[in-house]
């Protein structure tokens, strides 16, 4: 497993892979890995610094199709049947009367999407038992906007409803998620050794979005189920369950628009064009199978708070373009230029930073000059830029918890700590409170002579990324902060005006 070979030794040219690359990058895209694979040959494998093929990232909802697929293991043990109602595993958590129309779902409902609807969001619940919560959810129906239905009718998707899955499959394996799956298959497919799985505030597995592992470990699951469950000769698990999980159980559109994951849903497991199947994931963790030509691709990013949807939509569509459709059943000639060209373009490839002038002759007007903020959402009090040269500096500010600082590159990354106390660590959604701090990445850019961009993504096991524009006016200065991240960064978000002082 992992061998390496050349696109041309695939059937397909590294042109096209030196394209896919140059696309995304061209686009703006914040990859942080490809891996290509045919056969279970890897023909391309590329990073961005610091991102290496041994960082152990999120997963986020790519984490689903692990779950759906450790809950066929069970129904290969016997342990339950998909068929069953959900309700009947959890007796000891339910608190009398059922919330409507939930006594009749069942697993394979909740396998393929078609559960209820309008779930509560977790991180604002005060009930830590997620699975408790799910299961006597009665205020739902007299939410604004609910969408409650009988479950096996409309397909919506139900993160919440995944977790409860997980849950099942630790009550009745009698182990966490990742234990369980690394004793039926991983360990003796040698993956997922470093891999972990993060905890919700009751200890359960983070099961729909918090598997952290390599890329070589999720492509390695990935083929598996092209594999239909064989794994170098010995068969893992029933290949007709592999067959049902990845294929199309139901239809999953949601309304008449095109997209590249509309084309059906499987147990946990997205549908997509040219009999493939996908696991996906929140800010673009994406992989691609493709049975027929014995083809996985999978990707790793942060593209949060970018033209999302789009992004990932042309991600996904480049790749089949350029490669599933181009790539031949044999091997082409060796081609040494093209090998060339590839390898020049992903000699340097780097954590996207913000990009804009290469210095401003503002710079040192504003070196150093403190700022007095008025009241705003951030709850900043004060800020400046201190700039050591004309590539690098630090945005010193204090906010409610104090003073805080982050280091920052000119149109290139600085890498540190993101200042913030309290956000979460092993257990998503609690509040950490022994000074714990993610990994980040910081960069600005002048986008005018006045005007500056802070950009800074968090790059841990919790991804999410802030931009704040700073205008400058004679005495005066204008903030905008805006932030995309789960359940964090919430301090980074609004208007500010400041006054130097």
């Amino acid at each position: 497993m992992f061998e390496k070979i050349t696109p041309e030794q695939a059937g397909i040219s590294s042109d096209n892979v030196a394209k896919l690359i140059s696309m995304m990058e061209k686009r703006g895209a914040a990859t942080h890995g490809i891996l290509m694979m045919r056969g279970g040959k890897i023909f391309a494998e590329e990073y961005w610094k610091p991102f290496h093929k041994d960082f152990c990232h999120r997963m986020y909802s790519q984490t689903k199709s692990f779950v759906g697929i450790a809950v066929m293991l069970l129904q290969e043990e016997g342990k339950l049947d998909i068929n069953d109602k959900i309700i009947d595993y959890f007796p000891e958590k339910l608190d009398g009367e059922l919330p409507a129309f939930l006594e009749e779902k069942t697993i394979r409902e909740m396998l393929t999407m078609r559960t209820i609807g309008n779930p509560a969001y977790w991180f604002s619940s005060n009930d830590p038992d997620r699975t408790h919560e799910y299961l006597n959810d009665k205020t739902a129906v007299a939410r604004v906007g609910s969408r409650i239905h009988p479950s096996g009718t409309l397909w919506e998707y139900d993160s919440a409803g995944s977790q409860v899955l997980c849950s099942l499959v630790e009550k009745l394996s009698g182990k966490k998620l990742l234990d369980y799956m690394k004793e039926r298959l991983f360990n003796k497919m040698g993956t997922f050794q470093t891999a972990t799985v993060l905890q919700t505030r009751n200890g359960d597995s983070w099961g729909d979005s918090a598997m952290v592992c390599t890329l070589r470990d999720i492509a390695s699951f990935a083929q598996l189920l092209v594999n239909e469950g064989a794994w170098e000769g010995e068969q893992l698990m029933r290949a007709d369950y592999v067959r049902e999980a990845t294929a199309k159980q139901v239809d999953n559109r949601e309304s008449s628009k095109y997209g590249i994951y509309r084309h059906g849903y499987g147990y946990q497991i997205w549908r997509t064009e040219y009999n493939g199947f996908a696991f996906v994931g929140m800010g673009h963790q994406m992989t691609y199978c493709y049975p027929d030509k014995d083809l996985v691709f999978t990707y790793v990013s942060d593209n949060q708070g970018t033209t999302s949807d789009s992004l990932r939509e042309m991600v996904g569509c480049a790749f089949q373009d350029l490669i599933l459709e181009e790539m031949k059943d044999a091997p082409l000639p060796e081609n040494k230029a093209a090998q060339k060209r590839y390898q020049k373009v992903t000699k340097n490839l780097k954590l996207r930073a913000v990009q804009g002038q290469e210095d401003s002759p503002f710079r040192a007007e504003l070196n150093g000059v403190k700022y007095v903020c008025g009241e705003n959402p951030m709850g900043i009090k004060e800020f400046s830029f201190r700039f050591t040269s004309a590539k690098r500096g630090t945005f010193y500010y204090t906010n409610a918890q104090g003073k805080k600082k982050i280091p920052f590159g000119v149109n290139h990354n600085v890498f540190g700590k993101f200042p913030q106390l309290g956000y979460s660590n092993e257990r998503g959604g609690m509040r950490t409170t022994d000074g714990f701090m993610y990994d980040d990445a910081a960069s600005i850019a002048w986008a005018e002579d006045k005007k500056l961009i802070l950009f800074v993504q968090v790059i841990d096991r919790y991804f999410g990324n802030m931009s704040a524009v700073f205008a400058f006016k004679d005495d005066m200065a204008a903030l905008q902060f805006s932030k995309t991240a789960e359940d964090f960064m919430s301090e980074y978000n609004g208007f500010a005006l400041a006054k130097k002082k």
